[in-house]
């Protein structure tokens, strides 16, 4: 099943592999910091809401606890509300972006997408249970 749900384990993409390479030479991990931002003001409803994600998360495998002597790189999340009244979760990864090794092929012309899509009969979005963790 190429899509997974929150009652689903996390799987693998069918029909798609990414490769992301890094820069081990840099001292890695980084050293144990204060995140780059301060923690973001939130009402308690949307601070219910992204304790309700980060155990989500927690539960799914995809994000653990720290220990206070662990050297890692952390991030402050932000909860957004959507227009239809639910929640999501993003963090601010810049930091760890440092350490990755930019693609060396060129992004692909928007003329040739448009080009490929326009005999198609469906065109859609989707997310695979929170974007690719």
């Amino acid at each position: 099943m190429p899509f997974s749900t929150y009652k689903e384990p996390l799987g693998a993409i069918i029909g798609h592999e990414l490769d992301i390479m890094l820069n081990v030479k840099k001292p890695y991990p980084p050293p144990l910091r204060r995140p780059a931002y301060p923690a973001y003001p939130a009402s308690p409803r949307a601070r219910g809401a992204l304790e309700v994600h980060i155990k989500e998360l927690i539960d799914l495998g995809v994000l653990r606890k720290v220990g206070h002597n662990e050297q890692v790189e952390v991030t402050t999340p932000v909860i957004i509300a959507w227009h239809n009244g639910q929640w999501r979760m993003v963090g601010e990864f810049r930091a760890l972006n440092t350490y990755t090794i930019p693609d060396k092929y060129p992004i692909t012309r928007i003329n040739e997408t448009l080009t490929q899509l326009s005999q198609a009969n469906f065109i859609t979005a989707m997310d695979a249970l929170k974007g690719f963790h």
